[in-house]
């Protein structure tokens, strides 16, 4: 039985102009930006708040995701960075052997998730109309949205693949990291999307491309589900009485978006050279945990001092 099995070695990006090259990755990252914007202008203009307040959510969002989700990355699975590749950290560049233009690789959702909040907590400070809480209640609904398209970036990336399987949905990612420096190496060819043609079309390396597992495509598992976070949130909004009670769907999103999180780290590969593995659960799925329980307290537990203005 062969549900998805296909070996996977897509096109990343388009050159432009010297090393600078226009990622699918970063498109997926600006869909998921706009279709959040779009959703979130539906609900001010379906709950009477005004529009001005709109683009200052969205520039306070961009900046806590993508904050969040590099520092989140760094401190979490690739603290090297710190010490040897500073700079990288914040700007779109490997500098580290000489400039390359990279794109922002390497984000993590959980420092997006704590950026996001950090975020709404600085854009409530300064833009003081409804609550915290009111605002994280809705802006849920737009990451779970994003969160799809993110992980279609990461499959077109082969990145956070799975672990090998024999399984019908197989995929062979021809360009993921346990293959790449094998590759170049066996070429000569210190350019890897030209080391990847040079093997695919030279029967001198078949063997080599016919020795590359099949793994899961974790990307695809999380996408798919993400899809059923996003409308389970978006029917609790539009159709129950629940987007009225201050912090549920907070709490439903938290709880939902982590237990899928949880769950499809069984099959994926570890994230970076620092993770842990305690009682056979590993860095992610530690790290969804507190969420989860975040999300229980504030479905059942979580109580308003005051009315929502």
């Amino acid at each position: 039985m062969y549900l998805l099995k296909f070996d996977w070695n897509p096109i990343s990006g388009i050159d432009i102009i010297g090393n600078f090259k226009l990622h699918f990755y970063s498109l997926m990252w600006v869909t998921a930006f706009v279709f959040g914007w779009y959703i979130m202008k539906r609900i001010f203009t379906k709950e009477k708040v005004s529009l001005e307040y709109l683009d200052p959510l969205f520039i306070y969002t961009v900046l806590a995701t993508m904050i969040g989700a590099r520092l989140g990355h760094v401190l979490f699975y690739q603290s090297e960075l710190i010490s040897q590749d500073f700079f990288s950290i914040f700007l779109p560049f490997k500098f580290k052997g000489g400039i390359e233009f990279t794109g922002f690789q390497g984000l993590a959702s959980h420092g997006a998730a704590i950026g996001i909040i950090t975020g709404m907590y600085l854009y409530r400070k300064k833009y003081n109309y409804k609550s915290l809480l009111w605002i994280l209640d809705r802006i849920v609904i737009a990451v779970a949205s994003g969160a799809i398209f993110i992980r279609i970036g990461n499959f077109i990336n082969s990145e956070i693949i799975g672990k090998v399987t024999d399984s019908a949905f197989g995929v062979r990612f021809i360009q993921d990291e346990y293959y790449k420096n094998q590759v170049m190496q066996l070429t000569g060819i210190n350019d890897v999307q030209k080391a990847y043609d040079a093997v695919a079309n030279n029967p001198q390396f078949s063997e080599l491309l016919e020795a590359v597992p099949y793994r899961h495509p974790a990307q695809l598992y999380e996408s798919f589900c993400y899809i059923f976070v996003f409308l389970i949130l978006l029917f609790f909004y539009a159709k129950t009485s629940k987007r009225d009670q201050t912090g549920f769907l907070f709490g439903l999103f938290l709880i939902l978006l982590w237990t899928v999180r949880f769950f499809v780290e069984f099959v994926k590969e570890p994230q970076g050279d620092e993770y842990i593995n305690w009682f056979g659960f590993n860095t992610g799925q530690w790290l969804s945990i507190p969420f989860i329980l975040i999300g229980l307290y504030f479905m059942f537990v979580y109580k308003p001092k005051q009315p929502v203005k």
